[in-house]
């Protein structure tokens, strides 16, 4: 169970009430680095995205010490970082959400298994949104006997 993920911005608070739409969740700013905001599902899970500003690192700490953030201006404009999300909204909402924005979004199989809406956040950091009516398709392909059937063909 991932209960937060968290991405880079070029615009952190617009990009989180952007992602609380597709939620009905709800945006604060997030205390520990400046210029980061959350977003929240307010959900019995604790489900929630961190934002913060492109190029922030997050640095091991030393000895007892905790993590510790960093900005760094020769950052990457990708990255592989991405994850599969539920939402609450449609996939024509969705759609409607990121024609709004400017950012590209589109319908794609992943080899037949199971589809997703590919919802690039600034065109940059990659989420995979599962509306309502894609995610049972998606958790029955994701169900340990299906899974164990993939992999062993794939292995051979």
């Amino acid at each position: 169970m991932i209960h937060h993920i968290s991405i880079p911005a070029e615009n952190p608070v617009k990009v989180a009430h952007v992602l609380s739409e597709l939620w009905n969740g709800k945006v604060a700013p997030f205390y520990p680095y400046s210029g980061s905001y959350v977003v929240f599902k307010l959900d019995d899970r604790g489900t929630l995205i961190e934002i913060y500003p492109l190029g922030t690192e997050l640095l091991p700490g030393t000895g007892d010490e905790q993590v510790s953030f960093a900005a760094n201006s020769r950052h990457a404009a990708y990255s592989a970082t991405h994850a599969a999300i539920s939402t609450v909204v449609s996939e024509d909402e969705i759609i409607a959400i990121a024609n709004r924005e400017g950012w590209r979004a589109l319908r794609c199989s992943r080899d037949g298994f199971f589809d997703v809406i590919e919802f690039w956040v600034e065109n940059r950091v990659l989420l995979e949104l599962l509306p309502p009516d894609i995610v049972p398709k998606y958790l029955a392909f994701m169900q340990p006997e299906a899974l164990q059937k993939f992999l062993l063909t794939v292995d051979s």
